[in-house]
């Protein structure tokens, strides 16, 4: 039995302690709230990586999970008709909540939607940080499925982890839908990126040597003889994430 299939048995915590995890949730919303006030109104409506998504419709995305993240009861009511819509559609959980989220603001326009963001960012951190250490540590109690496999996962690497990095790639996915430039620094995205980086070498768990450019990127190696690779470094997170196709070490998925 491989090392990879052992650790998606045990639940994944987070490996970023608590004070930087929240340090870089306030930053991105932060972030993804001034990339989306930039945008001129033809951006709205263009397709994203997200295909049943455009721009508009992945921004309503990002606001209802913060909503989501920000209080008990929004989150259980959420949770509710959601689990509702997947027993009735027979789909993901996860599909019909973000489904969810983007239906219940179809008629949010652009202008209220960054207002949203920027509004919702500090309530989504507040409740973020709220959840107890001892709800952190236990299973969140719903399988989640990566690259064809049930993992579980710790509340506390849903809320540390995963929730940053879904507002990160939209943010990615928002910059490439666009044509803008994504805003990128060592301090938050390099530390998002250097995470990332940390897992994927974790659920492969060979050799490896990794260099990625730009303002997120850093090298990193574990053994010898091992695969080398060079690429950018939000491209490298897009791959993992499934943005892109990657052969070798780079088929080994992450979740976002």
């Amino acid at each position: 039995m491989s090392t990879t299939v052992k650790d998606r048995r045990t639940p994944r915590r987070p490996a970023l302690d608590r004070s930087t995890a929240m340090a870089l949730a306030a930053d991105e919303y932060q972030r993804y709230a001034d990339a989306v006030a930039a945008l001129d109104a033809d951006a709205w409506v263009r397709p994203t990586a997200c295909t049943l998504w455009d721009v508009r419709q992945m921004t309503a995305h990002v606001v209802g999970m913060a909503e989501m993240a920000a209080g008990i009861r929004e989150g259980a009511r959420q949770r509710r008709i959601a689990g509702k819509d997947a027993a009735a559609k027979g789909i993901a959980f996860l599909d019909a909540l973000t489904d969810v989220q983007v239906r219940e603001r179809a008629d949010h326009s652009p202008a209220r939607l960054v207002e949203d963001v920027r509004g919702v960012g500090p309530r989504a951190v507040r409740g973020r940080r709220m959840v107890p250490g001892f709800l952190r540590r236990r299973d969140m109690g719903m399988p989640q499925e990566v690259q064809g496999v049930e993992e579980s996962w710790t509340l506390g690497y849903l809320v540390d982890v995963i929730l940053t990095r879904d507002t990160w790639m939209h943010r990615s996915d928002l910059a490439e839908a666009t044509g803008t430039t994504m805003a990128l620094t060592p301090g938050h995205d390099g530390v998002i990126v250097a995470d990332v980086v940390a897992e994927w070498a974790g659920r492969h768990g060979r050799p490896y040597r990794l260099t990625l450019t730009g303002p997120a990127g850093g090298t990193w190696s574990s053994g010898d003889a091992g695969e080398e690779l060079e690429l950018d470094a939000v491209q490298f997170c897009r791959v993992l994430s499934g943005r892109g196709s990657g052969e070798g070490l780079l088929a080994t998925a992450v979740p976002f």
